[in-house]
Order: structure tokens, then C-alpha cells, then sequence
């Protein structure tokens, strides 16, 4: 008879998940905090909290096309708590680059996101991520009905400004952005006929706006 996953085992694989996100995040910030992580703590952080928030999220849309593939609808459990972690990860990484890179210099800090490509992109993938993450309840979900779902294709979008991101803030081997960029262009086409016919959808409504203006 074939395995089938029950609530038990989705419940002891959300322990793993809290377990495996939550403690190499506080360990890592607890190295950096008696200054055993690196000799550039902060850069060190940064790569950190990013890279992690990448893998997080790249997972969350792994879920969907593996519980299909292995016919374990009760896998989609999971990726919201992925969804959410990966949305931690970012915000960590941004705060860490507020608090330590910038000084909680604010002036400096808009100046950044207006003059440089990288940081742009990375900012509206957080606001993204961070709009996704407050919308993620199943109240909140009740309450938008469809518009719910329409609003969660943005990460999507989001996917690929981190891939952006990530390539644009290297500075010299683009090697491991360009794997990133691989692994989400793959999972991307596993929605190539959901982004096929949300495109048609914009197109038309587009059409639509324009014919009656």
C-alpha cells in the first residue's frame, strides 16, 4: 500500500521546519553577537539572513509541484510556514542592513533604494513578501475570497526580483546567483500554464481599460 501522509506526520514536519529555521537563525545572530562569526560580522549577517530567505522561499514553491507529483495533498500544509519564515529571513536581512550597514540612517537609507538597481528590487520583494506574510491567516483568506489568490501570484514577481537582487549585489563570481536563478526559472515553469493565463487575463483587461477610455 502506498505511504500516505497524515495530520500527525504534517504536524511533526512543521517541528522540523520551526526547529531547522528558528535555531540556526538565533545561533548565527548569537555568533555575531561575541563576534565569533567572521571577521566582516556584518556582511557575514547579511549573506546569512539573504541567502536563507532565498532558500525558504524557493522551498515554499517547491511544496505544490512535490505534493502533486507525489500525490500528498496534505503536503500543502507546509508552505505557508515556509512562506512565513522565508518572509522572517528577509525581514532580518533588512533590518540587519539598517541597524549595522546603514546606522539607522534614513536619509541614507532612501537614497539607497532610489540610486541603487539592487536595493531597489530587494525593497519591493520585501514589501511583497511582507504583504503576502500579512495576508497569509485563513481569515484574512475567507475575506478576500478570490482576490486572496490573486494577490499570492505576486510571489511569483517576488522570486524573481530576489534573483535579481542576489546577481546584482555580487560583485565578482556570479556562479551561485546563477544556480539561484536556475532552480527558480524551473519552478516558475511549473506554473508556466497559471502565469500563461494570468498574463491573458492582464492582457484583456488592458484591452478592456483601453477601448473604454
Amino acid at each position: 500500500m502506498a505511504f500516505r501522509l497524515n495530520h500527525k506526520y504534517i504536524i511533526a514536519l512543521k517541528v522540523v521546519i520551526h526547529l531547522a529555521a528558528f535555531i540556526p537563525l538565533l545561533y548565527t545572530f548569537y555568533l555575531a553577537s561575541i563576534d565569533q562569526l567572521s571577521a566582516d560580522p556584518v556582511k557575514a549577517l547579511l549573506h546569512f539572513t539573504g541567502i536563507s530567505a532565498f532558500n525558504l522561499l524557493l522551498l515554499s514553491l517547491l511544496v505544490s509541484p512535490l505534493a502533486k507529483q507525489l500525490r500528498q495533498a496534505l503536503l500543502i500544509n507546509v508552505r505557508r510556514l515556509l512562506g512565513l519564515y522565508a518572509f522572517a529571513y528577509a525581514l532580518c536581512h533588512f533590518l540587519v542592513y539598517i541597524f549595522f550597514e546603514l546606522q539607522l540612517n534614513w536619509t541614507l537609507l532612501l537614497s539607497e533604494i532610489i540610486k541603487r538597481p539592487y536595493i531597489t528590487v530587494g525593497f519591493a520583494a520585501l514589501l511583497i513578501l511582507t504583504a503576502l506574510a500579512l495576508t497569509s491567516t485563513k481569515t484574512i483568506q475567507r475575506k478576500l475570497k478570490t482576490k486572496w489568490q490573486k494577490l499570492h501570484n505576486w510571489v511569483y514577481l517576488a522570486v524573481l526580483l530576489v534573483a535579481l537582487h542576489f546577481i546584482w549585489s555580487v560583485k565578482s563570481d556570479i556562479t551561485e546567483p546563477l544556480i539561484y536563478w536556475a532552480m527558480s526559472l524551473i519552478l516558475l515553469s511549473q506554473r508556466k500554464d497559471k502565469l500563461k493565463q494570468w498574463w491573458q487575463k492582464r492582457k484583456r483587461q488592458g484591452q478592456a481599460s483601453k477601448s473604454t477610455s
